[in-house]
């Protein structure tokens, strides 16, 4: 499929997750189970996903203590869920849990804050837009990147050569056409946003009929992200220590 090659490119953030740290308050850590798929965290309420405005607003209060025992922002966690309940909806055969987006999250930029360069990290701003921008490395095929030439003159990613990897879930300027989702409810699809990037990805993870409740159906949804074993167990370890509502390692 066009799209999983597409993404693929996805999994090029070695130069994001190498060097980053995840900070945290010091916390007992429980053992982390290898099960696949991870266990499911707390699940939030449900809320009016189709309502207007960031329906992930509706999420503040369940989120605070979430993040505060995970150490991730919290606009984050609420992003996580809010597409987790939004899948839900649209495709219920799924069964994503905001855990397994959060840990495709943590390896990719640290939810959003970090950039890839050590001395130049990132945030998301109160309206959960990675500021600076999230922009990978031009994807030129030197080294163990592939190439893909431009394919939105620059528009995503201020590259009218080759494409990079945007945004706190970092997705290449052609998957975002064929996936990118206004969840935010400002009328745009920004994969700067994290609500917006987080839908994405759920999108991405859900397609083609899978059931992330079993294991073949997980494995093959973050393999559709990342062809890397490697990345399959970081992102299952992240999602399995936020179940247990502790911060990912470091």
């Amino acid at each position: 499929m066009v799209v999983t090659a597409i993404v693929l490119i996805i999994a090029l953030t070695g130069w994001i997750f190498s060097l980053a740290t995840s900070a945290g308050p010091p916390t007992t850590r429980q053992p982390v189970p290898a099960d696949v798929p991870p266990a499911a965290a707390q699940g939030p309420p449900l809320i009016d996903v189709h309502g207007p405005g960031r329906t992930a607003d509706g999420l503040i209060e369940w989120s605070s203590l979430i993040a505060e025992r995970t150490a991730v922002d919290p606009q984050a966690v609420r992003a996580y869920a809010n597409a987790a309940l939004i899948a839900r909806d649209a495709w219920p055969g799924c069964h994503l849990q905001w855990n397994t987006l959060a840990g495709i999250g943590w390896v990719e930029t640290r939810h959003g804050t970090y950039t890839g360069h050590v001395f130049d990290g990132t945030r998301l701003d109160p309206d959960g837009f990675a500021k600076p921008p999230i922009i990978g490395p031009p994807l030129d095929g030197s080294g163990s990147f592939a190439e893909i030439r431009d394919t939105d003159g620059g528009a995503l990613d201020g590259d009218t050569t080759f494409d990079r990897a945007v945004g706190p879930m970092q997705f290449i300027p052609g998957t975002w056409a064929q996936l990118g989702r206004d969840a935010n409810g400002d009328g745009e699809a920004n994969p700067q946003q994290i609500d917006d990037a987080a839908l994405a990805a759920a999108n991405l993870l859900c397609s083609h009929g899978r059931d992330l409740a079993t294991p073949e159906g997980w494995r093959d949804a973050v393999f559709s992200y990342n062809n890397s074993n490697d990345y399959v167990v970081k992102v299952r370890d992240a999602a399995a220590n936020y179940a247990l509502n502790q911060p990912a390692h470091r």
